[in-house]
Parts: structure tokens; sequence; C-alpha cells
């Protein structure tokens, strides 16, 4: 065995035992278990130092949090680690918006498109009820949003749907479906769900694509798994299907999107999706004292 680097050292100081197997863990799947205040940003940052020091390339690695804020902070802390800028950090919508941009004419869009907001989207959805005739009181906009990113969430695109809509409501959606989508191309626009979508798609029906994007990307890291919806997992599925190099952090109890459509299904079927991964829990908590942790798990216990 090699000794160990003073970056190993300096490393593993600042870990406990558990945090040590996750963080020096290089190859094949991960999957750690963390409860709240357990060091979870600790380990990823760790780790990404750690496959640096290993040999790894930092253009190779790529790392996924829910919230820019997140993002930059796991930033700061890499960077503060020692570890190069070069890795790529940032959240799904923000690497998808990359992708899109690079890959826009398989994508079968225009790379200059623009990310509609809330706001935006608000306006074109009341636009398209209005459009399809239709009464908001009775076809609330702001629900029919609601349903049309289910829906892309689930990579239901306006043909599938259309498909499988055998009633009136169904059919009444997949009217507002379609113009929401048109009003969205006319403005040479995409919402933060068409960016997930698009994404999944574009890798589903493009293997060379897939292939470039996973010899860039050999390691993927993705924090708050148990927020993944179907089309995070998707893209999160075919970047890694060349080197099952994916580390995934999260706690099946803590899962705050379900309302946005994260798929808890995804961390609790890890192990089913890779069957030789590494399972690390990581206990100690640095937060809060063991009783109240205690009394927490029986609340969740009971739910």
């Amino acid at each position: 065995d090699q000794p160990a680097s003073a970056m190993h050292e300096a490393l593993s100081r600042q870990l406990t035992t558990s945090q040590q197997k996750a963080v020096f863990h290089i190859e094949g799947p991960l999957l750690v278990i963390a409860g709240p205040g357990s060091g979870k940003t600790r380990v990823i940052t760790h780790r990404i130092a750690a496959l640096i020091d290993s040999g790894v390339q930092p253009y190779n690695i790529c790392a996924i949090t829910f919230t820019n804020k997140a993002a930059n902070e796991m930033r700061q802390r890499a960077v503060a680690l020692g570890a190069s800028a070069g890795a790529h950090i940032s959240t799904f919508h923000s690497l998808c918006v990359r992708i899109l941009r690079q890959y826009a004419d398989k994508a079968d869009i225009n790379r200059s498109f623009s990310i509609y907001d809330e706001a935006d989207q608000a306006r074109c959805i009341k636009q398209a009820v209005k459009d399809c005739e239709l009464d908001t009181t009775n076809f609330p906009p702001a629900r029919m949003l609601d349903n049309i990113s289910k829906l892309k969430n689930r990579l239901i695109d306006v043909d599938s749907f259309k498909t499988e809509a055998n009633d009136f409501l169904r059919k009444t959606l997949a009217k507002i479906y379609a113009r929401y989508q048109h009003i969205l191309r006319e403005h040479n626009a995409l919402d933060f769900d068409d960016l997930l979508m698009e994404t999944a798609f574009l890798l589903q029906s493009c293997p060379d694509v897939c292939a470039e994007l996973g010899n860039r990307f050999k390691f993927l890291l993705i924090d708050e798994y148990q927020d993944t919806n179907h089309a995070q997992y998707r893209i999160a599925k075919a970047l890694v299907s060349q080197h099952n190099n994916i580390c995934a952090t999260g706690d099946p109890d803590q899962s705050i999107y379900r309302w946005r459509g994260a798929d808890i299904r995804n961390i609790l079927a890890f192990e089913n999706d890779w069957p030789d991964a590494t399972v690390v829990k990581l206990e100690e908590n640095f937060r809060s004292t063991a009783n109240i942790l205690e009394a927490a798990d029986n609340l969740i216990t009971f739910n």
C-alpha cells in the first residue's frame, strides 16, 4: 500500500470513522444515509478533495445539490480544503441548462432559450387556459400548472399524456398542457420542469451524448437524494451508466419535496439499482443532543 498523503491525513483528522469510510471510498456506487446534523455536506466536500488527492481530475467530478445556496456553500468548502475549483458543483437545473445549451441541436431546441420563472409560468398558464376557452374557476391555472409540473417530473410529455387521457378532465388537461407548451415554444422558453424533462429525453435518445457526458463526469455525487424526482433519477442513472461511480447522500425520513414530485422510492431502491453498493450510515449528530434526537426518532417512528 502507498503511504497516506498529507491531504489524506489532514482530511482523516477532521472526520469520524463512519465519515472516513464514505470519504475514502473511491470507485463504485456508494449510499450515505445521513440524518440532520451528521456532517453530510462535510462528507461530500471532503470526498471531492479525497477523489482529487487519489488522482481523479477535478474536471471529471460532478456534485449536485438542490439549492443554489447549498451549491455555493459546497463550492466554497471544497476550495477551502484545497480541492481545485475545476469540479462541477451545481443544482440539477443548472447542470441541465449547461447540457441543453451544449447539445441543443440534438435536443431539438434553440440554444438561446430563455428560462421561465414562476411569474412567467403563471402568465403562460393563464393564457393557455384562456386560449382553450375554459373557465378559470373550474380549471384554476395554478392547479393546472401543478398537474403539468407533476407530469413533466414523471417524464410524460404532451403526446404521451394525450394518448393516456381517457376522461373529460384528463382530456381537458391535455389540451391545456399542449397549449401551454406551444406558448413556451413561441417565446423560445423552457420552464424549470422542461429543463429536467428535455435533458432526460436527450440522454435517453442519444447514446453518444450519454457516453460523452459519462466520460466527462466519471464521478457523480448527489446530495439530498431522497428529494430527487423521477426525471432527476433518470438523468443520474444515465450519467453513471458506464462507470457506476455514483455517491448519493440522503435520509429517507427527511424528504421535503414530496409535494413537488420527489420520489422516496429512489433512495429506498438504491441497493436494488446498484446491487454492489457500499452503504455507510452516519449516526453521530453534531448539532443536537442525544435526547432531542431520540425524541425526533420516536416521532418519525410513529408517523
